[in-house]
């Protein structure tokens, strides 16, 4: 018989039932977690069905793409946050009786498993990236999402969105404007500006020439 490894253990040991039914409990519970953290942060109940709205017209594995992305822009979101405690609630959902309960979270192996499958599909961080003096952004996977041509990027963190793709702050030629980090490097705002600020709400952006501000 084979023995049961981490690397292994999938393939072995886990009912492709219980494992969507415990996926399924997770995003839910990670979902909740976001909407306190706009509760918190917003404290304002219009905020919250919007994210809700737009959640709920998603598959279950586009939530938990939507939920991993608002996280990596709202990294605060769960900070603090303990992931045990995401699974245990999971789990308390999935099971039919508190004896089942106590086997699942008393088994090392199992919460092992499913705590690092969270991390796996809720913690996706970017990183910029620097390539002959230029930056750029690459996903959790290491793959471009901007290619390294400019002096300057900044990613842009807010506490509450509508899931669409925020552009990204960046600099080129001593100007600045606004990029999509979509694969294409596609300009959303030309590189005409002196500075650009982000804002806590929309419009998200604030651009200057010279002494002249609009609102982008």
């Amino acid at each position: 018989m084979e023995r049961i490894t981490q690397d292994n253990f999938e393939k072995l040991y886990v009912d492709p039932i219980e494992q969507k039914q415990i996926d399924h409990f997770v995003c839910k519970e990670m979902g909740r977690q976001i909407h306190r953290y706009i509760k918190g942060m917003s404290g304002r109940k219009c905020i919250m069905e919007k994210f809700e709205e737009q959640l709920s017209k998603l598959t279950e594995p586009e939530k938990e793409e939507a939920i991993a992305r608002y996280i990596d822009l709202n990294r605060k979101a769960i900070s603090g946050l303990d992931f045990k405690i995401v699974l245990a609630r999971a789990i308390a959902n999935y099971c039919d009786t508190f004896d089942y309960m106590l086997e699942m979270v008393n088994n090392r192996e199992k919460m092992d498993f499913y705590l690092k499958r969270i991390r796996s599909k809720y913690v996706q961080y970017h990183e910029v990236f620097e390539e002959n003096g230029k930056f750029g952004i690459k996903d959790h996977h290491g793959d471009v999402l901007v290619s390294a041509q400019f002096d300057f990027l900044r990613t842009c963190y807010v506490y509450v969105d509508d899931l669409v793709t925020m552009p990204i702050i960046a600099q080129k030629n001593g100007k600045f404007g606004l990029i999509l980090p979509d694969r294409k490097d596609t300009v959303v705002a030309d590189f005409i500006y002196d500075d650009i600020h982000l804002r806590d709400e929309p419009p998200y952006f604030e651009a200057f020439i010279g002494r002249k501000k609009v609102r982008l």
